[in-house]
């Protein structure tokens, strides 16, 4: 590859599986240094071994973003073994899909505790140090739910939008310092967590042949494919971008909807 991260430290998190590793892998590829900050002891450990048989210097931190002490612990073991992080990718989250007045407080509450309070809980532990250093990017892994509504999914993208909210105004709160916030808006990309949404169907395969065939390019995206657009965002190419989001889902989002697809 071409080293368009080489010397830089990124903090993952998330990124024992899915879309996390595949960026985790992918900053790798690029020359980074990566912490993979994971609530799964196993997949954070399996993603550990993996990315260092690739030869990358890579550590392993237990987290769970939901607690803001949690995560100040990671961080502050992450700036002890691999010194101030350049990059912050806050890509954990859940999908919590309910309908509105079945949704509970207990539904509500693990929904915004992982997916919007976990990405402000972690930037807000690395922010002082990338101030600090005078430089910094904060990537944010928001979804096609932050600017669509999709009918039986309360509240996933009431969360979602609140990421695009946070994303917009850190970018403006910190853009004459040298810090760039921006985001992500994955469509349907091919994870664990959309096989095991596809599993909850009737006829699964059914389901996955529906998703495909209502994206204009036929197919639904792969995990490198957000991966690589991380790095883009993470890299010193789009120095002059913050605050933005780019939505990668294969023209889904801008084609015009038909219901009976």
């Amino acid at each position: 590859m071409t080293g368009r991260l080489l010397g830089k430290m990124a903090i993952v998190t998330g990124a024992g599986q899915g879309i996390g590793a595949s960026i985790a892998r992918c900053f790798i590829r690029e020359g980074a240094r990566v912490v993979i900050a994971e609530l799964d002891e196993q997949a954070g450990k399996r993603s550990e071994a993996e990315l260092r048989a690739l030869g990358g210097d890579v550590l392993y931190l237990p987290v769970d973003v939901a607690k803001q002490d949690v995560v100040n612990r990671m961080v502050e073991r992450a700036l002890a073994e691999f010194g101030t992080p350049d990059i912050l990718v806050n890509n954990a989250g859940i999908n919590v899909f309910t309908d509105p007045l079945e949704c509970t407080e207990e539904d509500w509450r693990r929904c915004f505790s992982v997916d919007l309070d976990g990405v402000w809980y972690c930037t807000r532990a690395v922010l002082p140090h990338m101030l600090k250093a005078g430089k910094g990017d904060v990537i944010n892994i928001a979804s096609v739910h932050a600017s669509q509504i999709i009918p039986g999914c309360f509240p996933y993208p009431i969360a979602k939008h609140g990421v695009l909210g946070l994303t917009r105004a850190l970018a403006i709160e910190y853009a004459a310092r040298n810090i760039r916030v921006n985001a992500i808006s994955p469509g349907y990309i091919a994870t664990r967590n959309v096989i095991n949404y596809w599993d909850t169907f009737p006829d699964p395969q059914a389901e996955a042949q529906r998703a495909m065939k209502i994206h204009p390019v036929g197919r639904i995206g792969e995990p490198d494919e957000i991966g690589w657009t991380a790095v883009f965002l993470a890299s010193d190419e789009c120095r002059f971008m913050t605050g933005a989001n780019l939505v990668v889902d294969g023209g889904r989002s801008i084609l015009h909807h038909d219901a009976a697809s």
